[in-house]
């Protein structure tokens, strides 16, 4: 009603100053839409102003960090845009209404549609703030938020976007409704993998087979690392070379994979690496070498036992000792396997609550494998290695002790 009145004002002032009713009006009309933009703008300003002060003022005084979160998302500059919309949506249609009903229909139509955008950008950021706050929260800090966010987000600009075409062709909703009834057919094609991703992180949720920060290998995707994003349509994952893979979320259903939670929950990570010991040095002991051995103090005890429990078999099968082969006897093999076992046994850094074993395998080409199979109470990657690499260190020089060797790959010699 005012701009109806404003626009007769200078309409009125520019017939006075020699102007046709015309071009008056035109100019009437241009001179009124500015001035309204720049009202707009101003307002927006003084609306921004004071709601980002209102709400810098509330977060200084609570303790919660979720009014600092709709700041960090923008929350009021978004509602900053409202009182603009709302003085567009009373002054502009009226501005036009005495030219052509179709322009003020349009500009009233364009301001309900951008009023309508705008709302849902208000929700939008309202539920990322939400969904942030969670996230500080120890109980969904490893939950796919981000996952329900989306679906969230799709059902939301769905309805916007009916709601947006209903206001801009003045059509009834149902009308809509209807023509995508119709193509829902191709709206499942094209939004296949939404819904597959959806159905996925809902059964991830369910069985809890990935969180956030969980070590995950996946051969298949090259994909070995932390899981720091698990969203509608992909999972990040940060590899150790600190390179990013994006996996579809729905291959974590339909495909295989590793996760290392279980090694991270537990109170040991593995240690499980043989040492290649060269064939032709396992032999017998001889007891000038049995002498020297009973010096190692980790196994004084089992030497004199072991020891013992022989000479007693031998003697009462009366076995000639004149060979080292007949009867019982020590070999540097299997007392440097006793050696292993109490060395780890009494490691300070493996658990010995968990599995403590050092066995011989298979022979292979490259000789006979005795592993250590163990775990450490450190699980840090970098700590791990270490402990690791100290335990073969020890292992590799003692080796010699026992008149035993390592094998080794002889260089290939060039024919003369």
């Amino acid at each position: 009603m005012y701009t109806l009145e404003l626009k007769t004002l200078v309409s009125e002032f520019l017939n006075d100053k020699g102007l046709t009713e015309f071009w008056s009006g035109i100019f009437a009309i241009g001179i009124l839409f500015i001035l309204i933009l720049v009202l707009g703008q101003l307002l927006f300003w003084i609306a921004r102003k004071v709601i980002s002060n209102f709400f810098i003022k509330i977060a200084k005084r609570t303790t919660s960090e979720f009014d600092d979160i709709l700041i960090h998302n923008k929350v009021p500059n978004v509602l900053s845009y409202f009182p603009v919309l709302f003085l567009y949506n009373q002054a502009l249609p009226s501005l036009f209404s005495g030219t052509t009903e179709y322009y003020s229909d349009f500009i009233r139509n364009l301001t309900e549609a951008l009023l309508i955008v705008l709302i849902i950008a208000l929700i939008r950021a309202v539920f990322k703030s939400v969904n942030g706050y969670l996230k500080t929260l120890a109980s969904f800090k490893d939950k796919p938020l981000d996952s329900y966010l989306q679906v969230f987000m799709i059902f939301l600009w769905f309805v916007g976007g009916i709601l947006i075409l209903s206001v801009l062709t003045g059509k009834d909703i149902g009308t809509f409704l209807t023509t995508l009834g119709a193509l829902s057919a191709v709206l499942l094609f094209v939004f296949k993998d939404t819904i597959l991703g959806f159905v996925a992180s809902v059964q991830i949720t369910i069985n809890d087979t990935v969180r956030i920060g969980d070590w995950i290998s996946m051969p298949n995707s090259n994909a070995d690392g932390d899981v720091i994003s698990i969203s509608l349509s992909t999972v990040q994952v940060q590899n150790f070379d600190k390179t990013i893979t994006s996996i579809p979320t729905y291959k974590l259903i339909s495909d295989s994979f590793i996760n290392w939670r279980g090694m991270s929950d537990s109170s040991g990570r593995r240690i499980k690496k043989s040492l290649l010991i060269k064939a032709s040095s396992i032999r017998f002991l001889t007891p000038e070498e049995l002498v020297a051995l009973k010096k190692i103090d980790r196994i004084t005890t089992v030497i004199e036992e072991r020891q013992q429990e022989i000479e007693a078999a031998n003697t009462a099968q009366k076995t000639d000792k004149s060979l080292l082969i007949n009867g019982r006897n020590f070999t540097n093999l299997g007392l440097f396997r006793y050696y292993t076992q109490a060395y780890l046994q009494t490691h300070d850094q493996i658990n010995q609550n968990m599995t403590v074993m050092c066995r011989q395998l298979a022979p292979t080409a490259q000789g006979i494998p005795l592993e250590i199979y163990a775990f450490s109470k450190d699980k840090v990657w970098v700590n791990y290695e270490g402990i690791s690499s100290d335990i073969f260190d020890h292992l590799l020089a003692a080796i010699p002790y026992f008149h035993l060797e390592c094998f080794e790959l002889s260089p290939t010699l060039p024919k003369v």
